[in-house]
């Protein structure tokens, strides 16, 4: 199942990482525990089955034309009780812009995960998996609580059956 990522500057990466690392030094739930070499703090705007014919083309056309983009991100927060730990990311316009044509790219796909449609996606960056609640105002004090902010640079693939990464345009 291949998705559709952002992947943040390298400065905004070693802070997310470096809040990964407070979560795990403390024993809670982290992605710093994830030592596959494609973990790295991302954006996900999609995820299908499979790209429809010339879909990844387009999509990097996409990404040349809007990338680097701005991200400012908000509150850490838990999404649906006990489930991912996150940090969410304020959408601007261009964000949702963007998000909009990814998704009118890859309509034709089958599979698409309902989470990342239009008006339901939450833009975030994962701080951990399976997260609870109870955890949440202590993850807050660790992750930090500036809202840090920093680019989306460059856009990737990741598929889930291979475990590989595939670069979605030039800045990739």
């Amino acid at each position: 199942m291949p998705t559709v990522e952002l992947v943040c500057d390298p400065r905004l990466e070693e802070t997310v990482r470096a809040a990964w690392d407070r979560l795990a030094a403390a024993g809670l739930p982290s992605l710093a525990r994830n030592t596959h070499p494609t973990n790295r703090p991302h954006l996900t705007m999609a995820s299908v089955d499979r790209f429809p014919p010339g879909a990844a083309e387009r999509l990097a056309d996409l990404f040349d034309a809007a990338l680097p983009l701005p991200v400012h991100l908000g509150r850490v927060e838990v999404l649906d009780g006990s489930a991912p730990l996150v940090w969410l990311v304020r959408p601007d316009p261009r964000l949702t812009a963007l998000h909009e044509a990814v998704d009118e790219v890859l309509t034709p796909a089958g599979g698409r995960n309902p989470w990342h449609a239009p008006g339901r996606w939450i833009p975030h960056l994962s701080l951990a998996l399976r997260f609870r609640h109870h955890d949440r105002r202590l993850a807050r004090v660790l992750a930090g609580a500036d809202r840090p902010s920093g680019e989306f640079v460059a856009a990737r693939s990741y598929d889930g059956d291979t475990r590989t990464v595939s670069p979605l345009g030039a800045a990739a």
